[in-house]
């Protein structure tokens, strides 16, 4: 099954599908969710008149704040079902806790599977896992069930030591390597440093985790352009997902944004106002999910500013496209006038040479404020090359935040906190 059958239909016809799949959900929220059957009988909502997606807007939006608040209520199965737990970051709060049936972790593996299928990967791939599979963390497992289900091979390293991750290259000879974009800097570091070639490497594809490395329209943004520069014989491919949806975008080998698996999940892209917005037009995220046992979500907001776009793409399938994300809602700094997203001021940082790694912090001055500080690990700081990042900003943005010289070492240990599943880039003390 290289396409699925319904990525290929119209979109009507895939509208459809799902408006039939979304009368079976209401009816199970209905029955099995405290959190939903509250919400419908508080708001007068009769479900039996929600036929159409268009009819999803006499809906209230479930919020990350619900999760935090009621995350028992939206469990709907009795806890001897339930197999795992899984838990969000907590990137902007308390993490969320996720209860996973058995059915949930097949329909996880499958997720998967469709992800690793739009990039073209088969059962002759051999994967390297270079995030976490423990830590309560969704997306290693969900690699490696996919995998499985793909009937390809996986070396699970984890996450850093490039050490280990060039022995594992070397021992395994791995063809895809599933990993956070900016540490491939390092592991391109490292082998550059002690006399391995990477461009003789077995590596030909990197399905990419967390770091954007596109811009919106879709040409690579710096961390993308750095990678693929320094190691041209390996193909990346983009891709979107949270523990809330349970489910992935993927690019195909065109690279035009994430597939939509609409058998999986129903995506609406909503303005300040919670108004759909059409496609082309950021609006956030939010996400009904379908086939999920254990905590499904009708109407969740992610909090991510994207775009959809629904033209056919040349791979043959016809269901939307996700662009990259612009950034969190949360997130959006009001800064000397101007509105900025952190992803505008990383592409920045990462295209200035002499910077080893850095740290973005957002606080709250005393009368109320936005304020950012660039907390920057340089192995020769000056006054002249402080200019010259403001200068970069300045020519970019309009504007320059505050900056502070660290040692490498010490910018380190911010972005990867004890306990931390992901690097951290941006510290929000807001």
């Amino acid at each position: 099954m290289a396409i699925p059958e319904i990525e290929t239909r119209s979109l009507e016809e895939i509208r459809l599908y799902q408006e039939k799949e979304l009368e079976g959900l209401l009816a199970y929220l209905q029955k099995n969710s405290k959190f939903y059957a509250s919400l419908f009988k508080r708001h007068r909502i009769d479900i039996q008149k929600i036929k159409t997606l268009d009819d999803l807007l006499l809906i209230p939006p479930t919020t990350k704040e619900d999760l935090q608040s009621r995350g028992s209520d939206f469990v709907c199965v009795d806890k001897s079902q339930i197999v795992d737990y899984i838990t969000t970051s907590g990137t902007l709060g308390e993490p969320v806790i996720f209860a996973m049936t058995d059915n949930d972790l097949n329909r996880l593996a499958f997720n998967e599977y469709l992800g690793f299928r739009c990039a073209g990967l088969t059962s002759h791939d051999v994967f390297q896992l270079m995030t976490t599979i423990d830590r309560r963390f969704m997306a290693g497992l969900a690699y490696f069930l996919g995998s499985r289900m793909l009937k390809a091979a996986m070396i699970r390293v984890g996450n850093g030591i490039p050490e280990l991750q060039w022995d594992s290259i070397q021992r395994f000879s791995p063809t895809t390597l599933v990993a956070v974009p900016s540490f491939l800097l390092n592991i391109i570091d490292y082998a550059e440093k002690n006399g391995i070639n990477h461009h003789e490497s077995s590596v030909k594809k990197v399905v990419c985790i967390g770091d954007s490395i596109r811009n919106t329209d879709f040409s690579y943004n710096t961390l993308g352009k750095k990678i693929s520069e320094r190691w041209p014989e390996i193909k990346l491919y983009s891709t979107y997902a949270s523990t809330e949806m349970a489910t992935s975008f993927t690019e195909c080998a065109f690279g035009v944004g994430g597939h939509h698996h609409p058998d999986l999940i129903i995506v609406e892209f909503l303005d300040e106002h919670d108004k759909p917005v059409p496609p082309g037009i950021p609006g956030e995220v939010t996400i009904t999910t379908l086939g999920v046992e254990g905590m499904p979500l009708l109407r969740f907001k992610t909090g991510d500013i994207s775009t959809a776009h629904d033209e056919p793409c040349q791979c043959g399938r016809n269901s939307i496209r996700l662009g990259p994300v612009i950034g969190r809602k949360k997130q959006m700094i009001k800064f000397k006038g101007t509105t900025l997203y952190p992803p505008a001021l990383y592409d920045i940082l990462e295209n200035i040479e002499g910077i080893a790694n850095y740290v973005v912090e957002v606080y709250t001055n005393q009368v109320g404020i936005d304020e950012i500080l660039i907390r920057i690990g340089a192995t020769d700081p000056s006054e002249s090359f402080e200019k010259t990042i403001k200068d970069h900003f300045r020519a970019k943005l309009r504007v320059a935040p505050s900056i502070s010289f660290e040692t490498p070492d010490y910018i380190n240990s911010l972005q990867h906190p004890p306990m931390s599943r992901k690097p951290t880039k941006l510290i929000d003390r807001r």
